[in-house]
C-alpha cells in the first residue's frame, strides 16, 4: 500500500526573510520546494501540501488598507485569495516536474469553535516586519496588536483558533485515491464558523502546523512533515544561548514548551500537531528543513513504539514516541510490529 505522508510548507518558505513577495521570488521559492516535494514522491510517497500564509495574507491586507476606492475585504477572504495564488504557483511548478495534471490545488474551508479563547488572544503573526516605534504606530492608527516576532522585529499578530474539521474532506480524500498530489488547507484553511446553514466567516487565521495536523490524522496519513527554516529544533533560539535538542523526554518537550521555548506562533504549534499525531497514530512526523525532508522521511532504521518523532537534520531530534518518552533513533523509523 503506497503510504501518505502530509507536508506543511511554511508561508516563509514562499517569501523568504528579506525578500518582499514579487512574483518571481515566489516562482522561484516555489520551485525550490516543488523539487523537495518531488523527491518525496519519487520516493513512493503521496503528498498532500498544507502550506502557510503568514507573510503573504499580511502582505495583502496591507494593500486592502492603502486606498478606498474599493472596498476592503475581510480576513477570511484574503485567506481565500492566498490559497488560489499560492496553490496555483506551488501546482505549476509541480507539474511542471511531473507533468500537467498531477498537482491539485483544493479550496478548502476549515471549521472553528467560535468560543474558541484564541479569538481573545491573538497570536499568530502576519505581513512584514517593522520596527518598534513604526509597529506601535501602526497598532494605534488601525488597532492592530503587534508582537515581537524572533528577535527579528514586530509583527501583526491574529486570532489563531484550533481548527476542528475540513469541510471538503471527501473530494481531498477521493483525490488522494486517485493519485493526485493535492495542495489543500491552504494558509491552514479559510476558517468558517460551524453553525448556521452556511457557516460564517472566521476572523483568524489558522496555523498551518495544526491544519496539517488535522488533515494528517482524518486521512489516515502515514506520516506528517512539518517544513520549517532550519535544520534543528533550537532552545533560546536567536540568543546567545541557543542550543539544539536531541534525545528529550516527552515531559522535557512540554516543559520547554510551557516555558516559552516554543512561540505559539512559529515552533510552538510544530511541537503540538507532531505529538498530537503520534498520540493518535500515525507513524512518522518530522521537524526538518526542505533539503532534509525526503532523506528523513526515507532513512533507514525501525523501531518499536507508537510512532517515530524525526526532528529536524540528521540523527538529532529524530526518535520514536513510545509512551512518555522521545528516543533518539536513526533520521527514519517505521512503526514497530
Amino acid at each position: 500500500m503506497t503510504k501518505t505522508a502530509v507536508v506543511a510548507l511554511g508561508g516563509n518558505a514562499l517569501t523568504r526573510t528579506g525578500q518582499s513577495g514579487t512574483c518571481d521570488e515566489m516562482l522561484a521559492n516555489a520551485a525550490a520546494m516543488a523539487s523537495a516535494v518531488h523527491a518525496v514522491i519519487e520516493a513512493g510517497w503521496r503528498v498532500v501540501i498544507v502550506h502557510g500564509n503568514g507573510p503573504q495574507v499580511g502582505n495583502l491586507a496591507l494593500q486592502q488598507e492603502a486606498t478606498a476606492m474599493v472596498p476592503s475585504q475581510p480576513l477570511p477572504l484574503l485567506s481565500a485569495m492566498t490559497q488560489g495564488l499560492l496553490g496555483s504557483l506551488l501546482a505549476r511548478a509541480v507539474n511542471l516536474l511531473r507533468g500537467p495534471g498531477t498537482a491539485v490545488a483544493l479550496i478548502t474551508h476549515v471549521t472553528v469553535d467560535p468560543a474558541d479563547p484564541a479569538f481573545g488572544v491573538p497570536s499568530k503573526p502576519i505581513g512584514p516586519f517593522f520596527e518598534p516605534a513604526e509597529a506601535r504606530q501602526l497598532a494605534e492608527g488601525r488597532g492592530w496588536v503587534v508582537q515581537p516576532d524572533s528577535g527579528r522585529g514586530y509583527r501583526r499578530v491574529v486570532a489563531s483558533p484550533e481548527p476542528a474539521s475540513v469541510i471538503e474532506l471527501d473530494a481531498l480524500r477521493a483525490l488522494v485515491d486517485a493519485g493526485h498530489l493535492v495542495i489543500a488547507g491552504g494558509g491552514g484553511g479559510i476558517p468558517v464558523h460551524a453553525a448556521g446553514p452556511h457557516g460564517g466567516l472566521a476572523d483568524a487565521v489558522i496555523d498551518k502546523d495544526r491544519a496539517a495536523g488535522l488533515i494528517a490524522r482524518l486521512l489516515g496519513a502515514q506520516a506528517l512533515a512539518l517544513v520549517t527554516a532550519v535544520d534543528r529544533i533550537m532552545l533560546d533560539y536567536g540568543k546567545p544561548t541557543q542550543s539544539e535538542l536531541g534525545t528529550i523526554t516527552a515531559a522535557e518537550a512540554a516543559r520547554h514548551h510551557a516555558e516559552g521555548q516554543f512561540p505559539p506562533g512559529s515552533m510552538g504549534p510544530k511541537i503540538e500537531a507532531a505529538l498530537r499525531f503520534l498520540a493518535e497514530g500515525g507513524e512518522l512526523a518530522v521537524i526538518t528543513s526542505p533539503d532534509l525532508l525526503a532523506a528523513t522521511l526515507t532513512g533507514a532504521g525501525t523501531l518499536t513504539g507508537a510512532g517515530t518523532l524525526a526532528g529536524a537534520g540528521t540523527v538529532t531530534g529524530a526518535g520514536t514516541r513510545s509512551g512518555t518518552r522521545i528516543e533518539c533513533a536513526p533520521v527514519h523509523a517505521e512503526r514497530g510490529r
